[in-house]
This record gives structure tokens, C-alpha cells and sequence, in this order.
């Protein structure tokens, strides 16, 4: 599966933060951009992770043109984070 995220720039005094909308309260953040989508990466395994673990379901992405037309990130930075299929 293939899981959008949203990247919010950051500067000298800010960090960049990840979040992944299709996957409640998965957000990750660091001091680059490359930091903030290597923890991005992590955030996603560790959330899969745990709601297997749980047994709950894992939900499916949407797409990014779904969430690239929604106002809620807007003016941020769209990546992809592949994972193996749940």
C-alpha cells in the first residue's frame, strides 16, 4: 500500500512535521525534510504495527488526488510512503 503525506515546511527555528491523513494521530516531525520523511516512515510502521497487534483494521489509503484537493493542507508538501501490503 501506498500512504500519502502531508509535509509542512519548516525553517531554521521550526521543525518540519509529517502527518498521514489516512491514518488517525500518525504524525512525525524533524529538523530537515529528509529527517521529517524518515520519521514519517517510522511513524507508519510503528502505527500499523500496534493496530495489528490490537486486531484492528488497517485503513486503506486514499488516494493523493483526494487529498491533494482538500483545503485542510494546503500549501504543503505531498510525498509517498510505500509499505507491505496488511
Amino acid at each position: 500500500m501506498k500512504y500519502p503525506i502531508a509535509i509542512e515546511c519548516g525553517d531554521e527555528a521550526t521543525a518540519w512535521g509529517a502527518v498521514v491523513p489516512d491514518l488517525p494521530g500518525c504524525f512525525s516531525a524533524g529538523d530537515s525534510l529528509d529527517e521529517a520523511y524518515a520519521n514519517a516512515e517510522k511513524a507508519v510502521a510503528f502505527w500499523i504495527g500496534e493496530a495489528l497487534d490490537r486486531g484492528e483494521p488497517v485503513p486503506t489509503p486514499k488516494s493523493l488526488d483526494e487529498h491533494f484537493n482538500g483545503k485542510r493542507f494546503e500549501r504543503w508538501l505531498w510525498a509517498i510512503i510505500s509499505v507491505e501490503d496488511v
